[in-house]
């Protein structure tokens, strides 16, 4: 597969967006720039985008099967939505006041290959645009977007890539996830430090998976299980983080488990959360004291030569889990786009006696180099 590339539109390259992201406040934000009070979620409102803040993503990870595939392939979909404050002022149509990029891959444990691609673009000009309304952002060819369903919410997922295509429709099977203090999931010490974050876990997946390497490139039939996560914020990673460190995990009960902890750059835990869920049950918040990743084995990346541990054991209030990599090889280079490298990868979670108890995505930034969003 060729190296991934940025798809470029009118004459906005990627020059213009480095120069853009460099104006812009990328770097980890001062608490005291957050003034206002965060507002309660409201939906459908907040499913869509939130333009007033600087960054935001909708984040899906699933894994997919079928009778034909040896085991379960995972695949990831990301879009960001990065606020560009110069040019917030601008009169102009063609002024880019908001930069769109995504990320998509698909992640082969048979193969032990994963396959990834990235764009960006501005906001705008029918190229590239999100809704304030409700899940609807496309970036050319590659879009989600979100219809009301029985349960809450059928996302559709349509993604044309060099190697893969993926024509998915996603149905909830649970309520909305708030993560935090009712949607207000503290990034640190100093609580002006937080994200918006809700999830969509346990999403019932449907449709269909190209394979552009295979012999007959037919559709093929899937279903499976994936996690949606949507997080907006003006100050996301505190002073002093190199990175994070997430799990979202989907429990083969209905359960869910997510975690995570910011990093510093010794590897030590600046702040950590998260939030267990058993099917009919409240959910559980965890306080950052009472959860605890603890590394394991450890892959070095040929391409970087980042090391990332590939096996954790994360102790959390509803127990003690084992996350394991399905395969090691599942770093994603985005220089080309968000300008980061981070791992992200379908990885097994197991319970303290080491039984799989669930799958899910394991994310890890800031290993080849600090983090700057």
């Amino acid at each position: 597969m060729k190296r991934p590339v940025v798809t470029s539109f009118t004459r906005f390259t990627r020059r213009h967006a480095l120069l853009a992201l460099s104006a812009t406040a990328l770097a980890p934000a001062q608490a005291q720039d957050i003034v206002e009070a965060p507002a309660p979620m409201r939906f459908p409102r907040d499913h869509g985008a939130h333009l007033d803040a600087r960054t935001e993503w909708w984040y899906i990870t699933g894994q997919l099967q079928a009778p034909s595939l040896k085991a379960p392939v995972g695949f990831q979909i990301t879009f960001f939505r990065s606020r560009v404050e110069p040019a917030q002022g601008n009169p102009s149509a063609m002024a880019a006041k908001h930069l769109i990029m995504a990320h998509v891959a698909l992640s082969d444990p048979t193969a032990q290959r994963q396959w990834h691609e990235q764009r960006l673009a501005r906001a705008g000009l029918g190229l590239s645009e999100v809704s304030t309304e409700d899940t609807a952002v496309h970036l050319r060819d590659w879009s989600l977007s979100r219809q009301n369903a029985a349960e809450g919410s059928r996302y559709t997922a349509r993604i044309q890539a060099q190697a893969f295509g993926l024509d998915l429709s996603l149905t909830s099977t649970q309520r909305v996830l708030l993560q935090g203090d009712e949607g207000i999931s503290r990034k640190g010490p100093q609580a002006g430090h937080f994200s918006h974050y809700y999830s969509q876990p346990q999403l019932a997946v449907q449709g269909q998976l190209t394979r552009k390497d295979s012999a007959t490139q037919q559709p093929l039939a899937v279903t499976g299980r994936a996690w949606l996560d949507h997080e907006w914020s003006d100050a996301y990673l505190p002073q002093g983080a190199a990175g994070w460190d997430w799990i979202g995990m989907n429990l083969q009960n209905g359960s869910a488990l997510m975690a995570f902890r910011m990093r510093r750059a010794d590897g030590s835990t600046l702040w950590a959360g998260g939030t267990f869920r058993a099917p009919g049950r409240a959910a559980q918040t965890f306080p950052a004291g009472e959860v605890h990743f603890k590394p394991g084995r450890t892959w070095q990346s040929p391409a970087t030569g980042a090391r990332y541990p590939v096996q954790w054991s994360v102790e959390t209030p509803a127990g003690r889990f084992e996350v394991r990599a399905r395969f090691d090889a599942q770093e994603l280079d985005a220089h080309q786009s968000t300008g980061t490298v981070y791992w992200e990868g379908l990885s097994a979670l197991l319970d303290a006696q080491g039984r799989e108890v669930g799958s899910g995505y394991l994310e890890m930034t800031g290993y080849a180099g600090t983090l700057s969003l």
